[in-house]
């Protein structure tokens, strides 16, 4: 099977049961380390539902999410022009963008918009050019990433995304890593920051990330890494420590129950 990154050559490296029925095999890229299923048949029954059981996490990542596009907007690009989250699903981001006085726009060919109705990419000219373009949690899902995300360039020319990582270390069983998610059937497509530059390079765009899971492609050349975490002096920090600790004794902090809810429905799931 040939690399979806590439062109080249791919490797069988393990067979893991999709949806709980189907055995499938996943290969990958000799030259960029990108892994890949076999051709997915499986798609139309994965997504009978656009958002999964397993997706738990949406609205702790739509809030998050949004203070970072804020300060990335706010320090690289016009904060003041036109913007859209593709595949943005129920239109929770642009909602949440909208609240807090950016122009965002959504589109999602699968999902209904529920949070950002009259905000949609049907609302403007075609020849809409938006100084940024979100897409958050889509890369994992695509067949064919370069045919789709030439797709989404053709809306502007800065593409933020988010899509986990390969770990560093070798991968020979589904289990190895959490990001394959086989019980839903819709992550395909596992990147490396390797394979994203290639991505980046044969396209024409400069490419910078966290080495995690928030990249960005852009035709610009930016003076720094936007996604860089400038540490604050040393006398604003001390001064934060001392306010948390009071903030931690007057409300102690709870542990967040997400973790052991993902784990909990994908037991159901399997």
């Amino acid at each position: 099977m040939k690399s979806k990154v590439t062109g080249g050559l791919t490797k069988h490296i393990f067979n893991a049961k999709i949806l709980g029925k189907y055995d499938v095999s996943y290969y990958q890229c000799v030259d960029t380390g990108f892994i890949q299923t076999e051709e997915a048949y499986w798609l139309d029954e994965a997504y009978s539902s656009a958002i999964t059981k397993l997706d738990l996490g949406l609205a702790q990542r739509n809030e998050m999410l949004r203070d970072r596009v804020i300060k990335v907007l706010n320090s690289h690009f016009d904060k003041n022009a036109v913007c859209l989250d593709y595949a943005g699903g129920y239109g929770l981001f642009t909602r949440m963008m909208r609240d807090r006085g950016y122009n965002f726009y959504h589109t999602d060919l699968y999902c209904q918009n529920l949070f950002a109705e009259h905000f949609e990419l049907n609302e403007l000219t075609v020849d809409t050019k938006f100084e940024l373009v979100t897409a958050f949690e889509v890369f994992e899902h695509m067949p064919d990433p370069i045919t789709e995300i030439q797709a989404i360039t053709k809306y502007g020319e800065n593409i933020l995304f988010t899509t986990e990582l390969q770990p560093k270390q070798g991968l020979t069983s589904v289990r190895d890593w959490w990001y394959f998610i086989p019980e839903t059937g819709q992550h395909i497509s596992f990147h490396t920051e390797k394979s994203l530059k290639y991505i980046a390079r044969s396209l024409g765009y400069n490419f910078y990330t966290d080495g995690q899971s928030n990249h960005l492609f852009t035709k610009k050349e930016l003076i720094s890494n936007p996604f860089s975490v400038k540490r604050d002096p040393f006398f604003i920090r001390k001064m934060k420590k001392i306010i948390n600790k009071f903030d931690r004794k007057a409300i102690p902090e709870k542990e967040s129950l997400l973790a052991k809810d993902f784990e909990l429905v994908k037991s159901k799931l399997s």
